[in-house]
């Protein structure tokens, strides 16, 4: 286990404690910024909207980027991520072809 001393308060820190409390924020709000980013892409579902693929394209580039340096928790986040956006999508569209 490594540990350092803080300068301010003076006391003995793990490193892990310390990443423990600060990531999952940072994780949580790249998961939000991420997300945002994803719904403005543009992606054909069953040719409803014929000629984009913004989406899909987005995955086969995290899918590249996951295989070239494999084991980032940035790449398993993003991928995670398209995958709900895809089903959220899917479940939109199932949801107005039922009304229809």
């Amino acid at each position: 286990m490594h540990s350092y001393k803080c300068q301010s308060i003076n006391e003995t820190v793990d490193k892990t404690e310390l990443a423990v409390n600060i990531y999952p924020d940072m994780e949580t709000d790249f998961r939000v910024r991420y997300n945002n980013y994803l719904r403005s892409m543009k992606q054909r579902i069953y040719d409803t909207y014929l000629g984009y693929n913004e989406l899909e394209d987005e995955r086969k580039f995290v899918n590249q980027q996951a295989m070239k340096t494999p084991g980032r928790r940035g790449e398993i986040i993003k991928s995670e991520e398209i995958d709900k956006e895809f089903s959220r999508r899917y479940s939109e569209h199932q949801k107005s072809s039922e009304l229809l």
